[in-house]
Order: C-alpha cells, then sequence, then structure tokens
C-alpha cells in the first residue's frame, strides 16, 4: 500500500514537472511602445480560473499576487500560455518568433529482475525538439531564466515534494490547477484579441514580473483588490447556491469524479464574525466516479466575509482556492435572498 501510494506521488509529480519542458534561445526584441499609465487598457478576465492573477499582472500589482516568480505554479502559467498564444496567435507573431522547444526522452534504462520481469524504465538522456509553436523571443527568454532557476533547484524541488506529509494532496492540487490553466488558454484568446492593447500590456508586465522589475502601474485598483477590501456581503444569503456554484466551478478540474450540479444539502454554518456573516461552512454534496454515486462533503472557510478556502473531504488540509468572479458576484448582491 505504502509503495503504491509513494508510486503515485511520483506519476504525479512527473507529469506536473513535464508541463515545464522547453528550450532556451537568446534573442532580443525591442519592448512594446505603451504609456505609463493607460487607463483607457481593458483585459477581460471574467469567469477564468486565474483571473485574479492575470488582472493583477496586468494592471502591474504585483504586491497583490500570491505567487512568487520562482513558483513552480508561476512557471506553469508562462509556459503555457506562450504555447497557447503560438497555437492560437501565430499570425500575430513577429517575424524574429522563436520556436519552443520540448524535452524528450532519448535513451531509456530499464531494469529486469531474475524472471526477464521490468520492474522499472527511467530516461538516462534527453534530448530537444522544436515544438511546432513559436513564441515572442523577450517573453520566451524571460520565461527560459525562470524555467532555468527552476531546473537547477529541481531535485531539491523534487524531494521537498515528495517529503512534505501533505505531498499527496498538493500534487493532486497542482494537477487540478493544470487543467484549470488549459481551460483559461481556451478562451482567453476569445476573450481578447491577439493583438489587443490590453493583452500587449499584460504580456509586458508578465515578462517584468518574471525579471524580478517594477510593473508598469495603473492607478486604479483591481475590482478583486476592491472587493477583498469592503468584504463579503451581511444579510441572508442563499449559501447552498453560493456552494453549490463553487464546488461546480472547482470540479471543472477534476480528473475522474463527476459533481451533480444542484445535489447542496445540509448547509451548515458553525460560527459567524461580529458583522454576522459565516466563517465557516459545511455541506454535503453527490458525485459520480467509479464506484458509482457517491457522497461527499466540503468545508469553505471564509476571511472578512469572502469564501477563502475550499476544503473537500478526500483532502481536507488542501486549501482549493474560490472563483474570483463568484466572488465578485457574492459581493454584488447576486446571491442576496
Amino acid at each position: 500500500m505504502k509503495s503504491s501510494v509513494i508510486f503515485l506521488r511520483v506519476f504525479l509529480l512527473s507529469f506536473i514537472w513535464l508541463l515545464f519542458t522547453s528550450f532556451f534561445k537568446s534573442h532580443h526584441f525591442k519592448p512594446i511602445s505603451v504609456e505609463d499609465n493607460s487607463e483607457v487598457l481593458e483585459l477581460n478576465t471574467d469567469g477564468l480560473y486565474y483571473a485574479e492573477f492575470y488582472d493583477y499582472i496586468f494592471r502591474g500589482h504585483f504586491e497583490e499576487l500570491d505567487v512568487s516568480r520562482d513558483d513552480m505554479q508561476f512557471l506553469l502559467i508562462f509556459g503555457q500560455y506562450l504555447r497557447a498564444y503560438g497555437g492560437q496567435c501565430a499570425n500575430s507573431l513577429p517575424a524574429n518568433k522563436v520556436e519552443i522547444m520540448n524535452q524528450t526522452c532519448a535513451t531509456e534504462e530499464v531494469t529486469t529482475d531474475g524472471y526477464g520481469i521490468e520492474v522499472s524504465r527511467i530516461c538516462v538522456e534527453y534530448v530537444w525538439v522544436g515544438s511546432g509553436l513559436y513564441a515572442k523571443p523577450d517573453l520566451y527568454d524571460a520565461k527560459m531564466e525562470i524555467e532555468g532557476k527552476q531546473r537547477a533547484n529541481g531535485l531539491g524541488t523534487m524531494m521537498k515534494m515528495i517529503t512534505d506529509p501533505n505531498s499527496m494532496g498538493n500534487s493532486v492540487d497542482m494537477a487540478h490547477k493544470a487543467t484549470g490553466l488549459k481551460n483559461d488558454m481556451a478562451k482567453i484568446f476569445k476573450l481578447n484579441e491577439c493583438d489587443s492593447p490590453g493583452l500587449k500590456r499584460f504580456e509586458e508586465n508578465l515578462k517584468l514580473f518574471a525579471l524580478n522589475e517594477p510593473g508598469i502601474r495603473m492607478n486604479e485598483d483591481s475590482k478583486y483588490t476592491t472587493m477583498k477590501k469592503s468584504g463579503g456581503p451581511t444579510g441572508s444569503q442563499n449559501f447552498g447556491k453560493l456552494i453549490d456554484d463553487l464546488v461546480y466551478d472547482q470540479s471543472k478540474t477534476w480528473s475522474f469524479n463527476r459533481y451533480t450540479k444542484g445535489s447542496i444539502s445540509g448547509v451548515t454554518t458553525s460560527s459567524r464574525d461580529t458583522e454576522g456573516r459565516p466563517m465557516v461552512l459545511s455541506a454535503n454534496y453527490n458525485f459520480s466516479g467509479f464506484s458509482g454515486n457517491s457522497k461527499g462533503s466540503v468545508r469553505i472557510t471564509f476571511k472578512n466575509g469572502l469564501p477563502k478556502c475550499i476544503y473537500f473531504y478526500d483532502f481536507p488540509q488542501n486549501c482549493k482556492t474560490p472563483n474570483s468572479s463568484i466572488l465578485s458576484s457574492y459581493v454584488e448582491g447576486k446571491y442576496a435572498n
């Protein structure tokens, strides 16, 4: 049992690590021309999994971000954005575009037991091959600087994740985030044109954040910053509907189970703040999986009257971040009774 758990951990971590593969070529590309504070620029992120992150980058409000430039999560977002742009916005790439490279296994080492049965297979030699996708060279250079730092610390990072008591939950969470990001990349260029000024500003600030340089700031606060400052609403709220929407949004990233929308039941409030807003909500829900129809439970903690963390029964220590767009609707009173 213990060996199977370790195997699953390593498998999940290896899957996530493969998302970061590409190759560095040194190029220089003149940054886009932007005004110091163009408040007329817009970036539509409504409904996206990483909506809050994109908006903070776009506005140059790096201090609001929950991730650092050295986090694997940031590298995942950066790398997948470049690949999505290369696939969906190829006509908007400059003439000096560079190919995104993939690292693939060239030679495997196979170990067998005394009966000739394979017991392990590892890669001992890698090669770089073109992906057929291209990127803007300045963005690719910035992304590869981050990837170089990640690769240098790769073994230490991997061992830290494996030895973490909650490594299984964290690994599954990273896989969920990768799925959420994949869904984002299928939508973002439908919400924003490839050569739009807003997307160009986002890219410029994405590069500046990666290079640990100050962003091009907008004066206007993000609606997510304003939302956190104002806090959640008071008065009677339809918490069953709120939990249903939050769980359904999370379920879009589940690998196997399928959430039964509208199945929230047994909603309880275990504590409230001084304004009467919930601090912890709990509920049950239905889902279908390998074992057929099943029941699960969820616990949601609040900060300043807003959902902060979603904890599911199978990984009760893993904080799932609520969808920012749903929280914005909650603040606007769309769940009031």
